[in-house]
């Protein structure tokens, strides 16, 4: 008889979703141990200059798959929502008025959850808005591009969605 337990397979799906989590929870384990190791730093400093790091990252994996003959902002909102739904938020893209323009629209963000539990909802909106601005800026540099974008609404702040507008 064999003492070692045996395990369910987990579906892909779960194993992903499981990830996710993982993921998050690592970045507020991080957070944590920055506010305990140097108690001198400003975490929401250090906190938005990671989201700036990862969104330039980001923005450089997003010029390897954008077609230069077609309106840049809405390939970088579908980016944006492609990523998004990856790690298990509800995004949309919508288009806008223009060809040049299209919006970002998240019903649901497990990050926003993530926040509230650690008592750190004063840095959601602004981690994400850097996210975005660098994301954005790493893909003008890369192109010579001028992509804008702005927060219109947003959970943390007690809206019904976050909905960022992608412009040229």
């Amino acid at each position: 008889m064999s003492i070692i337990p045996t395990m369910p397979e987990v579906p892909p799906a779960k194993k992903f979703e499981i990830l996710c989590e993982i993921t998050r929870a690592q970045h507020f384990a991080w957070h944590a141990a920055v506010r305990k190791v140097c108690p001198d730093v400003d975490p929401m400093a250090v906190t938005l200059e990671m989201w700036r790091v990862t969104g330039a990252q980001t923005g450089e994996a997003y010029v390897r798959r954008i077609d230069r003959k077609l309106p840049i902002a809405p390939q970088i909102a579908a980016g944006i929502c492609r990523s998004s739904e990856c790690m298990g938020e509800d995004a949309t893209l919508e288009s806008g008025a223009t060809e040049r323009e299209a919006f970002v629209v998240h019903r649901a963000c497990p990050w926003q959850r993530w926040h509230e539990k650690q008592d750190l909802v004063k840095e959601d909106r602004p981690g994400c808005d850097e996210w975005f601005r660098e994301t954005i800026a790493a893909v003008n540099r890369a192109l010579g591009t001028d992509v804008r974008f702005e927060t219109l609404e947003t959970l943390p702040d007690g809206g019904t969605t976050c909905r960022r507008r992608l412009w040229e």
